[in-house]
């Protein structure tokens, strides 16, 4: 039989071995640091090699299983939630003129074409063209597609054809905001690399063909709802919310906020402050939020009863990105600004008090709850190249891990 310890086996032993005092010394520390950056690593992994994390889709499912067994291990009580939508599936979705075609992702929360498509000459808006060319920038892809709501509605357009321009190039679709009150024209969105061949569709006054053809399926996706009984039950709890679900394999965009998810549960766990910690990892995303209000809906005392809520929002740690804090009132985003100093972590901005925030946190701010938000910036958001390694920068990320850990039991203790 083989002696050969493995990794994990071989930490418990020599870490249940070291004298208390070192505990406490800069060596063991490095050596908790290093410990908690190879746990993180281990998550951008795993999240990576699922695939795309569609909501309701296999990986979606999968994803949550693995999450939910995540938390078992460091002693959660985890109560799956299933909840219901109405899944978008794609059939055929692409710009054609001639022989060549380029294929796209349409808004989730538009309409779309038949199996025919539409047809008609391709330009500018305000130029009459039946369907129209028009760009999504990155600021424009943040904000879900708001920035063409009125050339979704105007009369005589029958499509648009919307070239996402991210922060590198491809094909960076944006969230479906209204994708339970769907509106207007189809718009199908197109890679960046595809924009010199459509201006010259353009300039040519060419006709093209767009197909946006999808059809719905009932579906289920699930929450990945946790709890750590804190000592005194009694008060209300911290909450704890990351998105799990988003286009493509979205590793630097969610994989940060996961990871400090689940180091926020591990230092309560040892910890066992005096509030109950509860966490939810959300599906429904990029499908404005749809579970997280469903959550909401199931809870609804929670907005505003929760003593706070921590927000994990995109890209926390990515590559080349900056990250910024929202949060309800002075003092909670100062808890956060000293726990982020404290671990050496970057701050790049912080929102304006009263504005209404980007993601999640964006439904505790209307509902009036006490809330503080990390997210971030990254050039691959919604990019299908938002990939492990290259899309992430694991020791920032391995320094919000631990901000965000001391930020939580901060609040818990209170």
């Amino acid at each position: 039989m083989s002696t050969q310890l493995s990794r994990a086996q071989f930490l418990r032993l020599t870490t249940s071995a070291l004298p208390a005092l070192l505990w406490s010394s800069p060596l063991r520390a490095q050596s908790l640091d290093a410990e908690r950056r190879e746990r993180i690593a281990d998550v951008f992994r795993m999240y990576h090699l699922q695939g795309s994390h569609r909501t309701a889709s296999d990986v979606d499912g999968d994803s949550g299983t693995w999450l939910a067994e995540e938390a078992s291990r460091l002693g959660a009580t985890v109560t799956p939630r299933s909840f219901t939508l109405s899944r978008v599936d794609l059939q055929t979705c692409l710009v054609a003129s001639g022989d060549e075609k380029r294929e796209g992702v349409p808004l989730f929360d538009g309409g779309f074409t038949n199996a025919d498509g539409v047809r008609g000459r391709l330009g500018a808006p305000g130029s009459g063209a039946p369907i129209i060319l028009t760009t999504l920038d990155q600021n424009a892809i943040g904000t879900e597609g708001q920035s063409i709501a009125e050339l979704r509605r105007s009369a005589g357009t029958r499509a648009i054809v919307a070239v996402t321009d991210g922060g590198e190039p491809g094909l960076c679709p944006s969230n479906a905001r209204e994708f339970l009150k769907p509106y207007g024209v189809p718009v199908l969105q197109v890679s960046s690399t595809a924009r010199e061949w459509l201006d010259g569709l353009v300039r040519s006054g060419a006709e093209v063909r767009v197909l946006a053809h999808a059809t719905r399926t009932n579906a289920t996706a699930d929450n990945i709802v946790a709890s750590l009984r804190g000592q005194r039950p009694d008060l209300a709890p911290v909450m704890v919310m990351t998105p799990r679900s988003g286009w493509w394999q979205c590793v630097s965009e969610r994989g940060g906020g996961l990871a400090c998810w689940l180091e926020i549960m591990r230092a309560v766990a040892q910890a066992r402050p005096a509030r109950t910690v509860r966490f939810l990892a959300s599906s429904g995303h990029e499908l404005g939020h749809l579970g997280l209000d469903t959550f909401l809906h199931e809870e609804p005392a929670l907005s505003k009863g929760a003593s706070a809520w921590i927000h994990l929002g995109a890209n926390i740690g990515a590559a080349r990105g900056r990250m910024r804090l929202q949060a309800s009132a002075d003092e909670i985003e100062q808890l956060a600004v000293d726990a982020l100093a404290r671990a050496g972590a970057t701050v790049d901005g912080r929102v304006p008090r009263g504005t209404v925030p980007g993601g999640e946190a964006r439904n505790i701010h209307v509902a009036g709850g006490r809330y503080v938000s990390m997210l971030g910036s990254g050039p691959y958001f919604h990019n299908p190249m938002d990939l492990w390694p290259t899309a992430v920068d694991l020791d920032a990320v391995t320094r919000y891990a631990y901000a965000a850990a001391q930020l939580a039991l901060s609040l818990a203790r209170a």
